[in-house]
């Protein structure tokens, strides 16, 4: 079976040192499912993996045991070319996603040539009730659409979510500290009207005056914008 050849493969790439570093960056993953398999070698499996004929039987092997296999399985999905089928791989994945990390680096290039399609997918995730769902769609807002099809109306749509969840909204300060170097006459008011909820806001602020892509006057008037905390 696929699954068993691609487990077999990943312990034949694990790097122990590397396993050990993983395990304190990815909290939320059980350490025991981390074999430690390298970025830049899951993505040549995963180049490798996506031309087979059977990759279906392992991408629907649902749940994965180790979070290599995640991180591959993430690797693969981005990789796939035609828009329907890829988006629907991604939606049924999401369902398992635990970390922020397979979260994070999946990011399908077909997604480039069909923005107007993924908007539709874009609305299903933010209103979705699972972490690392909202996550991804906050994430692909960021990615796709800031820049040539920047719309307020997708600000306003991460603005409005409200979570208890910390990698819900660290992913929407970073969203905003991006969309402040891409977009910063647009998102500012967003900032100014504290349109955030408060620990959001700063850390907004906190990630923009971290940045290289904003200026210095712009990092300066947004550190005057911080909400201070009220002392119970």
């Amino acid at each position: 079976m696929i699954r068993d050849e691609i487990i077999q493969e990943l312990f034949r790439l694990q790097d122990s040192k590397y396993r050990d570093f993983q395990y304190k960056l990815i909290p939320t993953a059980d350490a025991d499912t981390i074999i430690g398999v390298r970025t830049p070698d899951l993505r040549k499996l995963a180049a490798e993996l996506v031309k087979r004929e059977d990759i279906d039987d392992f991408l629907h092997s649902l749940p994965h045991d180790h979070f290599d296999e995640n991180q591959l399985h993430a690797f693969i999905i981005s990789k796939i070319k035609d828009y329907d089928r890829c988006v629907n791989e991604v939606t049924r994945f999401l369902t398992y996603v635990d970390n922020w990390a397979t979260c994070d680096q999946m990011s399908p290039k077909v997604f480039k040539k069909h923005r107007q399609e993924l908007t539709v997918k874009i609305r299903e995730w933010l209103a979705s009730d699972m972490t690392y769902t909202i996550r991804f769609g906050i994430g692909m807002l960021m990615e796709h659409f800031l820049d040539e099809d920047f719309d307020v109306k997708y600000v306003q749509a991460v603005a409005d979510i409200r979570s208890d969840e910390y990698y819900v909204n660290m992913m929407i300060a970073w969203y905003f500290a991006t969309a402040l170097a891409k977009q910063y006459d647009t998102v500012l008011p967003f900032m100014e009207e504290h349109r955030l909820d408060t620990w959001t806001h700063n850390k907004a602020i906190q990630k923009s005056a971290e940045s290289y892509r904003i200026p210095d006057e712009h990092k300066e008037y947004l550190k005057c914008l911080r909400i201070k905390a009220k002392k119970r």
